[in-house]
């Protein structure tokens, strides 16, 4: 497999036994393979006066699945520039979770703007309840942007077509804006391979699913007929061959 197009984090297994592994894609070595600037170069650093917020109210962004956070950084500066007249440093702030608690731990560790940015330990699929208490605390019903970025192949191999489904909507239902990337489905391929490379059984519902094919159609579908949500712009491919597809709230 080319691994321009299906990376390290195709695959799956004992993060102890192999760091480029991990069964929820919680890599302990994740932004070494795909550094923030994979997706940073296809995103214009104006995106949030793009999208109609202003420098004077309140934004909140909200980042799914943030590993060690790395690229949570790396994105609020590429958003919101560190020089001391910037109108916008501390009316945006970001939310970044995680399942994995030893990966935020080092997120909020290494967190070099701990006024603006925040990490959670938070499994999405069980419970989002912290999420709607920081909007509140915020005075905010819903998140200005959602960063999905590399999660749904994950949910969809842990928790089914059901859970695929679910974090789409649960996402749309809480953001204003959602920024998502898709995996592709030969990444699916791959991590079920290597899962059984390692001595493992498949995933649980990889062999039941019924979503496959084009991963990026079948999620648009689903958050413009179910969501109420519009693709608004591609911002092309990631070096992954993946895209990145940005939603609104009609």
């Amino acid at each position: 497999m080319d691994k321009a197009t299906c990376p390290p984090s195709c695959g799956t297994g004992d993060e102890k036994e192999d760091p480029g592994a991990a069964p929820y894609g919680n890599f302990i070595n994740y932004y070494t393979f795909n550094p923030p600037e994979n997706r940073l170069s296809l995103v214009p650093a104006t995106l949030l006066h793009e999208l109609g917020y202003s420098d004077d109210e309140a934004t909140l962004i909200l980042d799914v699945g943030c590993n060690s956070g790395e690229l949570s950084v790396a994105f609020y500066k590429h958003l919101v520039p560190q020089s001391e007249g910037n109108q916008r440093r501390g009316k945006v702030h970001l939310l970044g979770f995680d399942l994995d608690e030893s990966l935020v731990q080092r997120a909020q560790q290494t967190n070099p703007l701990q006024d603006s940015i925040t990490f959670i330990t938070l499994d999405i699929t069980e419970n989002t309840e912290q999420l709607k208490v920081y909007l509140s605390e915020h005075g905010c019903s819903r998140f200005h942007l959602c960063l999905c970025l590399a999660v749904t192949m994950w949910v969809h191999l842990n928790h089914g077509d059901t859970g695929l489904t679910q974090l789409l909507s649960r996402l749309a239902s809480i953001s204003q804006h959602l920024l998502l990337e898709a995996q592709p489905w030969k990444c699916y391929r791959s991590a079920a391979r290597r899962l059984r490379k390692l001595g493992r059984s498949d995933f649980d519902h990889f062999k039941t699913l019924k979503i496959r094919g084009d991963m990026a159609d079948h999620a648009r579908e689903h958050l413009e007929k179910h969501c109420g949500m519009e693709l608004i712009q591609s911002f092309g491919s990631t070096a992954w061959d993946r895209k990145l597809l940005l939603f609104r709230r009609k």
